[in-house]
């Protein structure tokens, strides 16, 4: 029955297959017990392909049926009892579309957001230690005039030094020539 509401439901071109595939199963599955709209639909379907007039083939396909107890009633309920049948489904499908959107959109949208905050932290981060580069930088700069500065002040201390330690030792040595001289 499936491949005759297709071929009834699915007739119009545009209409996506998996869709039709989905829906017409949804009706099949849901169909009633008897005749009724979907049979009434598919004597329909088969006076149309005669290329019958339209109004005249609902009222052939009616009046056939309404000898096997269809009534315009009955055959509007049962109508309708389908187009609740495919409401449902789009409810379903709607639920499923919405699950999909979070599971494949919203939850990319949010790991991009994380993704972001994450490089800015990183740029921060990066920025911080650029600048601790950039001191340290200017501290080995500076560090071979300081360097040199406190070499020279060094190598000056060691030369005054240097120069009063012979100094001394060389008026002691003088000292004891003289007493050696002077005192005998």
């Amino acid at each position: 029955m499936q491949n005759k509401l297709k071929a009834i439901f699915g007739s119009h071109h545009g209409l996506d297959e998996k869709s039709i595939e989905y829906l017409t199963k949804a009706l099949e599955k849901k169909n009633l017990p008897g005749l009724d709209y979907l049979e009434f639909k598919q004597s329909l379907g088969a006076l149309l392909e005669m290329d019958m007039d339209e109004p005249l083939a609902f009222k052939s396909a009616f009046a056939t049926a309404s000898t096997m107890g269809l009534t315009k009633d009955k055959l509007k309920k049962t109508a309708e009892h389908y187009k609740n049948v495919l409401t449902e489904e789009k409810q379903q499908f709607d639920a499923a579309l919405e699950k999909q959107v979070k599971l494949k959109i919203d939850s990319k949208k949010e790991e991009v957001a994380k993704l972001r905050k994450q490089v800015e932290d990183w740029q921060s981060k990066i920025k911080q230690l650029e600048e601790k580069i950039a001191k340290a930088e200017g501290t080995i700069a500076n560090a071979d005039s300081h360097i040199q500065a406190h070499k020279e002040k060094i190598d000056a201390t060691r030369e005054s030094f240097e120069f009063t330690w012979q100094s001394i030792l060389n008026q002691i040595n003088i000292d004891i020539e003289n007493i050696d001289n002077y005192l005998s």
